[in-house]
C-alpha cells in the first residue's frame, strides 16, 4: 500500500508519459524515507517537464518538497517529500546509477495503472 500522496506524485508522472515507472518500499530497510519512485525521461527537457507536473499536482494537493535537486542539468533530478523521494532520470544516468540494484534489498511495490 502507497501513501495518497506518492500516489499523486506517480500519476503526475504517468501523464507526462515518465517510462519505466519502479516504486521500492524502504521502509524496512533505510531511515531517511518510506519510498522511492523511480522513472525516467526520454530527455533532459522531458525530465524537467515530468519533474514539473509531479511539483505541480503534489502542490496542488498541498504538498511541497523538503529539497529539490539537478533540476538545472536534469540528468537525475531529485525531489524530496521525506516520506517518498523521486528521483527522475535520463536513460543513461539510470543505467550508470542503478538505483533498483543498489536498493536491492527493498521491496517492489505494483505501479497503479494510468
Amino acid at each position: 500500500m502507497t501513501p495518497a500522496h506518492l500516489e499523486t506524485a506517480v500519476r503526475a508522472a504517468q501523464d507526462r508519459k515518465a517510462v519505466d515507472l519502479s516504486i521500492l518500499n524502504l521502509q524496512e530497510v533505510c531511515s531517511f524515507t518510506d519510498f522511492f519512485l523511480i522513472c525516467t525521461g526520454t530527455s533532459t527537457r522531458h525530465a524537467q517537464a515530468i519533474c514539473d507536473a509531479i511539483l505541480e499536482k503534489m502542490k496542488s494537493a498541498g504538498m511541497a518538497p523538503a529539497q529539490v535537486e539537478g533540476y538545472s542539468q536534469a540528468e537525475w533530478i531529485l525531489l524530496d517529500y521525506l516520506n517518498f523521494v523521486v528521483h527522475i532520470f535520463t536513460e543513461r544516468a539510470r543505467q550508470f546509477y542503478d538505483l533498483e540494484r543498489l536498493w536491492k534489498t527493498a521491496s517492489r511495490v505494483p505501479v497503479p495503472e494510468s
